[in-house]
Formats: C-alpha cells, sequence, structure tokens
C-alpha cells in the first residue's frame, strides 16, 4: 500500500463506489468539530479495508491464472458463522 498521507479526497478516491463517497462527503462535512477527527478515523479505517480487499481479490485472480487454488489453505467456517448467526437470531428474539 502507498506510504501518502490520507486526506479527504484520498478517501473518496479509495472509497471507489460513487454512492459511498458520497455518504463520506456528506458525513464528513456535517460533523460538528469535536467529532471530525472521529468521522475521519471510521472512513480512513473503511477506505484502509476496502484497499485490502481489493488487493487481495487481485492476488486471489492472479493465483488463479497460474493455475494454483487460492483456497487450499483456507478454514472452512461456515458451519460456525451459520452457528452464531442462529444463536444471535435466538437470543435477539428472547
Amino acid at each position: 500500500m502507498s506510504e501518502q498521507q490520507w486526506t479527504i479526497e484520498r478517501i473518496r478516491d479509495a472509497l471507489g463506489n460513487p454512492a459511498l463517497a458520497q455518504r463520506f462527503l456528506g458525513e464528513i462535512n456535517r460533523a460538528p468539530a469535536h467529532q471530525l477527527l472521529g468521522v475521519f478515523a471510521r472512513w480512513e479505517r473503511i477506505a484502509k479495508d476496502i484497499i485490502g480487499a481489493v488487493e487481495r481479490g487481485r492476488d486471489i485472480a492472479a493465483a488463479q491464472d497460474r493455475g494454483e487454488d487460492p483456497t487450499a489453505d483456507w478454514t472452512d467456517a461456515t458451519e460456525r458463522i451459520l452457528g452464531d448467526a442462529e444463536h444471535a437470531r435466538t437470543r435477539g428474539a428472547a
């Protein structure tokens, strides 16, 4: 990842989706001064997560292009996640 400083413009560009970028700009523009840093930090984290996901996706695509199975060493957590979701639904209904 680039070592450039994060700015409002850089976050907006990193979001990649016009609707998401508009939401960010709306929040940053409406934030009271005492909340501005928190809003900026939250969106910076979101932008970094998006950039990281894009890079991982490109790495996976490159591995597939080379004929590799990029998921070979992944742990299947489907059952655990489904169990957690059922537990959350049950607890939320109580």
